[in-house]
């Protein structure tokens, strides 16, 4: 990978988090009566196994690929790996819902507000379990919300077939951005995407099969 891609993605990702734009989250929900307290998330939860996609990374029109390796190493914390296509490490953390641990990162990624940004957004994704306080519906899914510090989760489920659709991450007044979960048995999620509403932040991870 060149060197000067990595720090051309950096620069983007400084300017998208500053040049923030105000959204508001979609309230057409019809309130339902709560049927659970709490969710289970059915993916990323297997210590046994490595969780390998091939990943891009979208800023402002300037794309990064590589491969994202994710694994659970104990009952609150999974470690992660992103690599180039080549197999160089670009970055290596530990994360749970408490802890943040940073082992290796290139120093053209090595920035604040990008590492709190790829945090929040993998932290939001491995996690396990929410504690669930209303339940809203509309034509396709049933709508969880569930406390997040000072913002919210809102966990989508398909009433067709039960699927984790997706989960968005939201203020009391706008969406920040939105995980979409493609899904064929709701134990393991083939397709990922995460979805920035305030900057032109995509990531796509997409199952690696070994041949």
């Amino acid at each position: 990978m060149q060197k000067s891609t990595i720090q051309f993605l950096v620069i983007n990702c400084f300017l998208a988090i500053v040049l923030i734009s105000c959204g508001s989250v979609t309230k057409n929900y019809t309130p339902k009566k709560l049927d659970k307290t709490s969710y289970t998330v059915p993916y990323f939860s297997d210590s046994k196994t490595d969780y390998v996609y091939k990943t891009n990374i979208s800023v402002y029109g300037n794309e990064l690929s590589g491969i994202f390796i994710a694994k659970k190493i104990n009952d609150t914390t999974h470690r992660i790996v992103f690599t180039t296509e080549f197999g160089n490490k670009l970055m290596d953390f530990e994360i749970s819902e408490t802890d943040f641990k940073v082992n290796s990162i290139v120093s053209e990624l090595n920035r604040k507000i990008l590492i709190n940004t790829l945090k929040e957004d993998f932290r939001l994704l491995l996690k396990k379990e929410y504690s669930i306080q209303e339940q809203f519906e509309n034509e396709s899914a049933d709508i969880y919300k569930s406390a997040d510090g000072k913002r919210d989760n809102y966990i989508f489920i398909s009433q067709k077939d039960q699927k984790l659709e997706k989960i968005v991450h939201a203020s009391q007044t706008k969406e920040k951005f939105t995980l979409l979960f493609s899904s064929e048995n709701n134990i393991f999620a083939e397709k990922i995407q995460i979805i920035h509403q305030n900057i032109k932040l995509k990531i796509e991870l997409n199952y690696f099969k070994s041949e």
